[in-house]
């Protein structure tokens, strides 16, 4: 995988950038809103724990914040 460079400012990234950017975010949010999923159901069942599902959940939250900021340029 290419190394990406993540600016707090996003003016100044070029295409290459912006995409591979937004392809590590579509990977971990997907990854994080796939543990999400498992995790609540391993809750249901009695095997998981809140917390855990929490974190997941609200770091799938602002994963999908962040790459909704990258897809709108």
């Amino acid at each position: 995988m290419l190394p990406v460079r993540y600016n707090l400012c996003m003016s100044n990234l070029t295409r290459r950038d912006r995409e591979s950017r937004a392809f590590a975010l579509t990977m971990t949010t997907g990854g994080l809103g796939l543990a999400s999923v498992v995790t609540f159901a391993l809750l249901i069942f009695g095997v998981g724990s809140f917390g855990i599902f929490l974190l997941l959940l609200i770091g799938t939250i602002v994963s999908l914040m962040a790459l909704r900021t990258t897809m709108k340029r």
